[in-house]
Order: structure tokens, then C-alpha cells, then sequence
């Protein structure tokens, strides 16, 4: 069985009718630290928003030594229509051996509310199940986060419950909901898609 390291050399760059899911480079520093300094971008995150380019900096290069070494590094997100590097989306966790995996993502403020984190959640848990054979995909955000559980909705994800003073960020161990989705529930999704 081959393991999700396995898969990301080559990096898999995948498509959606709007993005371009591709590796980031030292060329998207600028546009990331234009979502990356919006605090409400990071209000939810367990990192602090970028005060520096040099901030930026230090996790695109962090970014490039992932791809380098364990192969498993996040997609940047592209929107087509300006080329413009607007988020990123990655697995964060995953387990070889139980066939799981947990999703992590952020986007500009700028592209909030018109359905393309959705899109690119659902394209990369079609991409887990059909080509990494997962069978589990997760995902996890703060109780405030309402954009976020949102999208975790509406890709298909159900949830499952809160798991209390879970993650250590900012300062503070938080509770964070959890959401899921598993193999057969995405094949049960898209029967219902079609018939719409």
C-alpha cells in the first residue's frame, strides 16, 4: 500500500472551474502576506497574523523544506482569473495506517462567502479518496468559527462533536468542533449532486 508521502512527489497540482491547487513558491510571498497580515484571517488560526514580510517569508521557506523532505506540503490556492495566490489548504495530519487524513485551510478575506474554499475542500477530498484511497477525511475548527464550519458543511463533512480544551494556541488550550467525511458519504454526495 502506498503511504500519502508517496503521492506528493511529484507534488499533485489539481484544478477546480475557479483554482489552481499548486505549490507555493518563493514568488508568492508578497501575495501571502497580504492575507496572511489581515488579522481576521488569523482570528480562528493557531498562528498570529503576519507582522512582517520577513514573517512570510520563514513559512514559505518552512513550506519549501516540507516539499523537500516528506513531500507533504499544502497546495496554494490560485485563483484563475488573476493568477493571484489567495489561500492555501494542506493535510495537516494523516495516518497511513487507519487510511485518514486532516484537512487545514486559510484565504484572503477578499474571496470570504463566494463558495471557493468549498470547491477546493471538495476537490481535495475527492483527490484523498480516489487517488490516495483514504477513507476518512477530517477537519476541525474553533466553536466561533461559524465561515469555517460552513464550508466543512458544505463539502459533504458531517459533525461529530467538540473536543474540549483540545489544541494549545495563542496562549489558551481551546475546544475545537470536529467535522468528518468518509469514503461512501462522498459517493452518496455526488449521486445527490447529479440529480439536482
Amino acid at each position: 500500500m502506498k503511504r500519502i508521502e508517496d503521492h506528493f512527489d511529484p507534488f499533485p497540482v489539481l484544478e477546480t472551474n475557479r483554482i489552481l491547487l499548486r505549490p507555493i513558491t518563493t514568488m508568492d510571498v508578497e501575495d501571502m502576506f497580504q492575507y496572511c497580515s489581515v488579522p481576521e484571517v488569523a482570528r480562528y488560526a493557531t498562528w498570529d497574523y503576519h507582522k512582517s514580510i520577513e514573517d512570510t517569508k520563514g513559512f514559505v521557506d518552512f513550506v519549501l523544506d516540507r516539499y523537500k523532505t516528506d513531500k507533504v506540503g499544502p497546495w496554494g490556492i490560485q485563483y484563475k482569473e488573476t493568477n493571484k495566490l489567495i489561500g492555501s489548504c494542506s493535510f495537516v495530519n494523516w495516518d497511513n495506517h487507519c487510511l485518514r487524513a486532516e484537512l487545514g485551510y486559510v484565504l484572503s478575506t477578499e474571496y470570504w462567502n463566494q463558495g471557493l474554499m468549498t470547491e477546493v475542500v471538495t476537490r481535495i477530498v475527492e483527490y484523498a479518496f480516489n487517488e490516495l484511497e483514504l477513507v476518512r477525511i477530517e477537519a476541525k475548527c474553533h466553536p466561533e468559527n461559524a465561515g469555517s464550519a460552513r464550508v466543512m458543511e458544505k463539502s459533504g463533512m458531517k459533525f461529530e462533536g467538540v473536543l474540549r480544551k483540545y489544541i494549545w494556541a495563542k496562549g489558551e488550550l481551546q475546544d475545537v468542533k470536529l467535522y468528518s467525511i468518509i469514503s461512501d458519504e462522498l459517493k452518496d454526495k455526488m449521486l445527490i449532486d447529479l440529480g439536482d
